[in-house]
């Protein structure tokens, strides 16, 4: 595991939320729109670049420090889920636990919200899916094998601790994320590699490793994207924090490469180019990712195929 963050960590309960189903345009990654549950906001792991950072600000807090040590806690996502799922169960293809947060803190461990939700799409016959970076999700097999459809994506964008460390400082170890891909993988449960982000200039060689490491471990399906920055305040923590922990000359060549794909900017201009370069240096990782991923047979990240309802429903709709 990764040491925690070396400041105070505060816990603050949120019990006026109103509303825990997110709809959120996803582009082709999954139909168009992902529907989303997040129990937590803010994230222990750290992770400089973070898109979720920009959704600590609307709360007040900074995109900076803050995320890792303010951690927002939503108790009532559970009942809210089940009074939500019950007006709009039959337009409910498919639910994502993972957008602003990853479901499985280590604060899940004692408020087992994440695990409550899944119970009661399991109920709903909803299929779930999950992105997370910690082994934690592995006491929750009994509840996923329970599922209609599930799958357990687990983020691994390096494929040392030591690449990792400047990036995501407090996350597992990646040997623990493996070793909780295979524990699910054993027992049947659908699991795949997110090799994000992608720096441009850093961790393109850990691209086949990566792949091969997560069929070992049992994982059948696979995705990457490109680092994207989403705001200017996580732009200037993340180039902050690698001037802290990387040689200049390091930083200077991830900045000139970032740079050539987003076509002289750190950002990209469009939700469409996000994931997507300018260069024959991308076009040559995306080249080497298909490759590989086709060699060791993995299928990509497919749109979610609906299940049928647990009950009947006559209520509107939400969406």
């Amino acid at each position: 595991m990764g040491e925690p963050p070396p400041t105070k960590l505060e816990i603050f309960e949120e019990t006026n939320t109103k509303k825990v189903i997110t709809k959120a345009f996803a582009g082709d990654w999954e139909g168009g729109w992902r529907y989303t549950v997040n129990c937590y906001r803010g994230c222990v792991h750290g992770c400089t670049y973070c898109f979720a950072r920009q959704y600590h600000e609307y709360l007040g807090y900074g995109a900076g420090t803050d995320f890792e040590t303010k951690i927002v806690v939503k108790p009532n996502t559970p009942i809210l889920l089940r009074q939500e799922l019950k007006k709009t169960r039959d337009k409910m293809p498919h639910i994502d636990f993972s957008f602003a947060t990853d479901p499985y803190l280590p604060l899940e461990a004692e408020y087992k919200l994440t695990r409550q939700c899944l119970e009661i799409c399991t109920e709903f016959g909803v299929p779930t899916g999950v992105i997370t970076k910690s082994p934690l999700v592995t006491r929750d097999i009994d509840v996923l094998k329970k599922q209609f459809k599930t799958s357990v994506f687990f983020s691994l964008p390096f494929l040392t601790k030591e690449k990792s460390n400047p990036f995501e400082p407090y996350t597992p170890v990646p040997e623990a994320r493996f070793r909780a891909m295979k524990m699910l993988a054993d027992e049947g449960i659908e699991v795949g590699i997110g090799i994000a982000p992608v720096i441009p200039g850093y961790n393109e060689s850990d691209i086949p490793g990566l792949l091969e490491r997560a069929k070992e471990a049992g994982a059948t399906r696979a995705f990457m994207s490109m680092l994207h920055l989403d705001t200017d305040s996580i732009e200037e923590y993340f180039v902050q924090k690698m001037h802290e922990r990387l040689p200049p000359t390091r930083v200077t060549k991830i900045i000139n490469n970032m740079k050539r794909e987003r076509g002289g900017t750190l950002r990209h201009n469009t939700y469409k180019e996000r994931s997507t370069g300018k260069t024959e240096q991308w076009e040559m990782t995306t080249k080497l990712f298909e490759f590989h991923a086709r060699r060791l047979g993995f299928r990509g990240h497919e749109p979610p195929k609906p299940a049928e309802p647990a009950f009947e429903t006559a209520q509107p709709t939400l969406f």
